[in-house]
């Protein structure tokens, strides 16, 4: 799995360290979302890239959809500028981002070869409402590579981050990409770069 395990890192790529507190036991609720996206992700790549992106894409979203709080990590990823928004831009870069969330994770998971995914049983615990899932994803050749989940209390238990080994924050990386387009060119510039990423993800 050298390719897709190159993906993995690259696209959750970031630097931001989370300080652990505690480990418990899992509760199922918090497990619920990360099984869901697992077993969504199976089985887009057991079609593999036979079936049309799109189709995987289609697949794949209402996972997404389940599992993730997208709403919050892209205000988190934007940070104080989001305020200033108006509805519209808002609306269009929720858009852009949900779509360009599913594209990558099409992308990056588009074959099954022998891989396999574990889910710890304990949950790292991050302060009152904060915890984090554990997975690993284990190549045929036995290689592993942790792939863990930041999971936030809300409307039930949802995820707003991934983190690459362990420590290494997807947020964190969009936050300094995303800010800089917004700096730059605003919520337009934004939305054509998501679109563009999306893009080339699905293949053109």
């Amino acid at each position: 799995m050298p390719a897709l395990s190159r993906r993995i890192v690259l696209t959750t790529l970031a630097g931001s360290f989370v300080p652990l507190t505690a480990r418990a036991e899992a509760d199922p609720a918090v497990l619920a979302p990360v099984h869901g996206l697992i077993a969504a992700l199976l089985g887009i790549m057991k079609q593999g890239r036979t079936v049309p992106f799109a189709e995987r894409a289609a697949a794949l979203a209402p996972a997404i959809d389940r599992a993730f709080d997208l709403a919050t990590i892209l205000r988190e990823s934007t940070g104080a500028t989001w305020t200033t928004l108006t509805s519209e831009q808002q609306g269009a870069l929720g858009e852009a981002f949900r779509a360009y969330t599913i594209a990558s994770y099409v992308h990056s998971f588009d074959s099954l070869a022998g891989q396999r995914f574990e889910v710890l049983p304990e949950t790292r615990i991050v302060g009152n409402s904060t915890q984090i899932v554990q997975t690993r994803v284990i190549a045929a050749d036995g290689e592993v590579h942790a792939l863990d989940y930041v999971m936030r209390q809300s409307v039930g238990w949802l995820v707003v981050d991934v983190l690459a080994d362990g420590s290494v924050s997807r947020v964190a990386v969009q936050r300094s990409d995303f800010r800089r387009l917004l700096a730059q060119g605003g919520a337009a510039a934004m939305v054509a770069s998501l679109r563009q990423k999306t893009a080339e993800l699905r293949g053109g």
